[in-house]
């Protein structure tokens, strides 16, 4: 996932030893992320960076990069929101019914009362604006700062909208019912209701009082008692959803925002209540009020997981040598508890980190942390090959023979649009279905590939393509490697005749292989079981490595299309082709690509002689006027040479 982070936003938690915007990058290109770019935003620094999948749980925030920074500079953080002490007290105005703890692992909420709704203090304002977040009011701001500072999406709602019954507010943490509707805020900032139809698969936030959808959580919050200038006592939520419920749903009605990202990456279930006292510090100091406390609802802890690291196993992984103390040097940088038992490292991951779960997870960063500049390459000892890939081999035979014979290997898209066994999740609308055959997509590419022939000097289209197919068998889905090979002559569409020239062609694969083959033919395609033909043949027990091609230098194409025009001329007798082609080609200058000789023939003394030329432009696509205008050129020369067009 790709972040935009502000450097003076990290500069306040990295205080002095801050390095600059440059240097940063070149930390984080070498140990830890991808750098996607830097640009200035006012009197800020933008950072932009690629946030692998398994740090999304920490570092889709700015303490996250601020506490990466800290380890890979060896410092200490200047501020960490994260060792902040919740003072807030209990309250028992707020309760939530969660149905499933699995679910909802956390529940809390705070109430502030008092506050006054408005604009952001320039400060917050520019903050969120460097990372294009747009500013709506100074209590909204207030829930995305503290979510972009420390990873933990908040909601607010106006208590006084939201019922209460006998005195207290109550929340319901279910799945949604099948049809069930809920009312979301709109995007943009629009007015208008964005109402959702559920599934029933959904995981809602209820309001207990009149049984309301008020938000999906996890992914976006609702309209229901939404905070505006009016407002005056507020309820803030924070809470911790299941990863995969939470993606599923996103996905599954296209409302992926950063609230739904963040917690798609598991975020530290001990967030809710550090994010809850950050934003009530906050929002006093920017819309004043007071909080009457929290409630914080979680039944079932998750406590620390403590790995057992052999620093053996360390050094063979990562081929460096390193000594015990400074794999616990470089451990504890990161915040992680290091403890030595036994000649073993007993490790337990920082607060916010939720990928460090098995050894080599604090391997990996023993080595990022240390430098992978420091890994030396060796170079592999050769061993004797005692095993051959029989697929491998067989397959290079048969790409050998068919490319002798003028046939491209093509890679076509394993989902379909049609087919017999469906996704369950797909990328696309187009793409629902497994592909249980070859010959369709080999079929459909050499159709679009036709008109090509002219611009190619070839006389036909031939391609094939080695491939996974997948087929219900007994009631399973079985899968095995398919082999299509096709052949289309220059026409329209399939004309029956590309059947014969196909059996010369696969009769010379046969005797290459050494093998008969049991062809399936359609439309001048050809398909085979490999799989099972593999089965059947003898076991290869020596190789011979084919000579590697010469180098081939790749000569940029145009994007634009050709154009074909014949020409035929009589000429006099003896005249020699190749003198007139040198003419015709000096006639038609830059836009001749390829010059075909198609036809010759004498009668009379004189010999005609016919040409194919094909034209295409680097700059722009060709008129028919064009093209008109340029042959009219080449005509002149051919008359200009004595010659007469025919």
């Amino acid at each position: 996932m790709v972040q935009k982070f502000s450097y003076n936003w990290l500069t306040e938690y990295l205080g002095k030893d801050a390095p600059t915007p440059q240097v940063i990058c070149d930390l984080l290109t070498k140990h830890a992320f991808e750098v996607e770019g830097m640009e200035t935003h006012g009197e800020d620094t933008v950072i932009e960076l690629k946030i692998l999948p398994d740090r999304g749980s920490d570092c889709l925030c700015h303490r996250g990069i601020a506490r990466e920074l800290a380890t890979l500079l060896d410092v200490s953080m200047a501020i960490d929101p994260l060792t902040h002490h919740v003072t807030l007290e209990n309250i028992s105005t707020i309760k939530v019914n969660i149905e499933n703890t699995d679910d909802c692992p956390r529940f809390t909420a705070s109430i502030v009362r008092g506050v006054t709704v408005g604009d952001s203090p320039q400060w917050l304002k520019a903050r969120l604006a460097a990372i294009g977040v747009r500013s709506i009011n100074n209590i909204v701001d207030a829930t995305n700062y503290v979510m972009f500072a420390m990873g933990q999406p908040l909601h607010a709602y106006d208590a006084k909208k939201f019922p209460q019954k006998d005195g207290v507010w109550n929340f319901i943490v279910r799945k949604a019912t099948a049809g069930e509707t809920v009312s979301l805020l709109a995007e943009g900032g629009k007015d208008e209701d964005r109402i959702i139809t559920l599934k029933g698969t959904e995981l809602l936030i209820i309001d207990g009082a009149t049984n309301t959808a008020v938000g999906l959580a996890g992914v976006k919050g609702g309209r229901y008692a939404g905070v505006d200038a009016t407002t005056t006592d507020i309820i803030i939520e924070a809470a911790h959803f299941d990863a995969g419920l939470t993606r599923r749903t996103a996905r599954g009605l296209n409302i992926v925002i950063d609230a739904s990202k963040r917690f798609e990456n598991e975020p530290s279930r001990a967030l809710p209540p550090l994010a809850q006292q950050n934003i009530i510090d906050l929002i006093i100091s920017i819309a004043g009020g007071q909080c009457d406390g929290m409630m914080d609802v979680y039944p079932n802890p998750k406590t620390p997981q403590s790995v057992i690291v052999n620093p053996q196993q360390v050094n063979r992984l990562l081929g460096v040598t390193i000594t015990t103390a400074s794999m616990v040097n470089l451990l504890r940088r990161g915040g992680i508890t290091v403890l030595e038992q036994d000649e073993m490292l007993v490790c337990t991951g920082p607060l916010a980190r939720t990928d460090l779960n098995i050894p080599v997870d604090f391997i990996e960063e023993i080595g990022r942390v240390f430098g992978y500049h420091h890994v030396v390459s060796v170079v592999p000892t050769p061993v004797t090959l005692t095993e051959f890939n029989q697929r491998h081999i067989f397959c290079e035979q048969v790409r050998t023979s068919l490319v002798a014979q003028g046939f491209t290997e093509i890679i076509t898209t394993t989902f379909r649009n049609k087919d017999d066994i469906g996704l369950l999740s797909s990328m696309a609308s187009d793409k629902c279905f497994l592909r249980s055959e070859l010959t369709s997509s080999l079929d459909e590419t050499l159709t679009k590939n036709v008109p090509f022939t002219d611009l190619l000097g070839v006389t036909d289209t031939r391609l094939f393509e080695i491939g996974t197919v997948f087929t219900r068998e007994n009631g399973t889905v079985a899968e095995h490697y398919s082999l299509a090979v096709g052949l289309r002559l220059k026409t329209t569409g399939y004309s029956g005749k590309e059947d014969n020239v196909l059996n010369d062609v696969l009769a010379q694969l046969e005797i290459d292989l050494g093998a008969q083959l049991n062809w399936s033919i359609k439309n001048g395609v050809a398909e085979l079981n490999l799989s099972k033909l593999i089965n059947l043949l003898p076991a290869i027990t020596t190789y011979t490595v084919v000579e590697k091609t010469p180098d081939i230098t790749y000569v940029p194409f145009s994007v634009y299309p050709s154009v074909s025009r014949d020409i035929a001329m009589w000429v006099g007798e003896g005249t020699d082709v190749e003198f007139v082609e040198a003419a015709l080609r000096a006639a038609a200058g830059a836009l001749l690509v390829r010059l075909t000789h198609l036809d010759t023939f004498t009668k009379d003394g004189r010999t005609s002689l016919a040409f194919r030329l094909v034209l295409q432009s680097y700059e722009k696509t060709q008129g028919g006027s064009e093209v008109d205008a340029h042959m009219s050129a080449i005509y002149d020369a051919v008359v200009k040479a004595g010659w007469e067009v025919r």
